[in-house]
């Protein structure tokens, strides 16, 4: 929803009824993630994408049917439905999509969501998308940090999915969770697909350099909330790293360990430090490849600056297996050589990292094309459907 989020609520705010279609679970090489929605506005305006333009059109009719009769509906497309002739995936991929009505009536916390979205704080929105019971469907909880508001109905459920959601929360990770009908862990029948909403993870780029722009620059393409840190403010400018969310004159070490301490970052944050200079980037690694919870650390510089560096940590006090979380040299191989490039070449080796790519080449390699997150094949993994077993049929409402 965040992506069409600008569009939708202008309509809620009129009281106009939007039909919304949301990828609530993918298989195989599905175009979009889950997440992602379409929306057919009052006057039948189509915005967003659910699947970059495989199944667009159907799902137009079908938004235009569930506002209609008022009914939402979850619909699977790809190569295992019986539309795939004629709506089908052309990557081979499976998609649920879960079409609803939106307005006031049916949503009255958007309002309320929007705002913690657009001013960064975490929310996430648990919709029951399936269900045995088809009264549950379309129910749903806005759960926060520390509150939550609405019901499913039931108080075992409502605190079983409140906990989960408060899990996806803090990794920023939306899916659709299964549960028995009220909510009991190891059932099925309900199945809850929780939106969550977490601020953007955090890039800290530790250099004011002309590579640091560049990867600034990619970082705000990917989706990061960039901060560029230096000690000298001479360098340090925010004229200088316009895609940087904020620029910092500051000791890198001090600088981090002082986010730490204020618990600003999390699994999701990644550092790159590329000062080139041990008095700079030694303190700076020596706090953060002690942080238990960076997702990513890396440090630029040559073969012989990096065997400098990893002498230089050990005789810090660092550990071996401290030491190892060290990406260095930055970056995969790609051959780069401008800072463009080089930036590429970073950005690459993080998003690798993050779903357990090899960086091959895919042309040279067989199987899925796609990774689950930290590498896993989970239930609601691009892998899934790989297996003997073919995923199961969701409930039709």
């Amino acid at each position: 929803m965040r992506d069409v989020l600008s569009e939708l609520l202008p309509w809620w705010e009129a009281g106009e009824t939007v039909g919304m279609g949301t990828v609530v679970a993918t298989w195989r090489s599905a175009p979009r993630p889950a997440g992602a929605s379409m929306l057919v506005g009052p006057a039948g305006e189509a915005v967003g994408s659910v699947s970059g333009g495989c199944v667009e059109g159907a799902v137009y009719e079908l938004a235009q049917s569930v506002v209609a009769s008022d009914s939402p509906v979850l619909q699977r497309y790809g190569v295992s439905d019986e539309t795939a002739e004629s709506v089908g995936l052309t990557c081979g991929g499976i998609l649920d999509v879960y079409v609803e009505p939106v307005s006031r009536a049916h949503f009255p916390e958007l309002g309320d969501v929007a705002a913690d979205i657009a001013d960064g704080r975490p929310v996430a929105v648990a919709t029951v998308v399936a269900h045995t019971d088809p009264a549950w469907v379309g129910r749903r909880l806005v759960v926060r940090p520390d509150t939550h508001t609405g019901s499913l109905g039931s108080p075992r459920a409502d605190a079983a999915i409140v906990d989960d959601a408060r899990g996806q929360l803090a990794s920023g990770h939306s899916e659709t969770l299964t549960y028995g009908p009220d909510g009991e862990r190891r059932g099925e029948g309900m199945r809850v697909f929780v939106a969550a909403y977490a601020p953007p993870p955090r890039m800290i780029v530790f250099g004011a350099i002309d590579f640091a722009a560049a990867v600034a620059e990619v970082g705000a393409f990917l989706g990061y909330a960039v901060t560029v840190c230096d000690a000298r403010p001479v360098f340090a400018t925010a004229s200088r790293f316009p895609a940087a969310g904020e620029v910092v004159v500051k000791w890198p070490h001090r600088y981090l360990a002082e986010e730490a301490e204020a618990g600003r970052l999390d699994a999701r944050t990644v550092v790159c430090v590329l000062t080139h200079d041990p008095k700079f980037d030694v303190p700076v690694l020596a706090v953060a490849l002690r942080l238990p919870a960076l997702a990513y650390v890396g440090a630029m510089g040559s073969r012989r600056t990096h065997q400098d560096r990893l002498a230089r940590l050990a005789e810090a006090g660092l550990t071996a297996q401290e030491i190892t979380r060290l990406s260095s040299p930055i970056g995969l191989d790609l051959g780069a050589r401008t800072p463009q490039e080089t930036a590429v070449s970073i950005a690459a080796e993080i998003i690798a990292l993050r779903w357990g790519g090899r960086g091959e080449r895919l042309g040279d390699l067989d199987g899925p094309i796609h990774h689950g997150p930290d590498g896993a094949d989970g239930p609601d993994s691009p892998h899934a459907v790989d297996s003997p077993d073919a995923p199961a049929e969701p409930p039709r409402n």
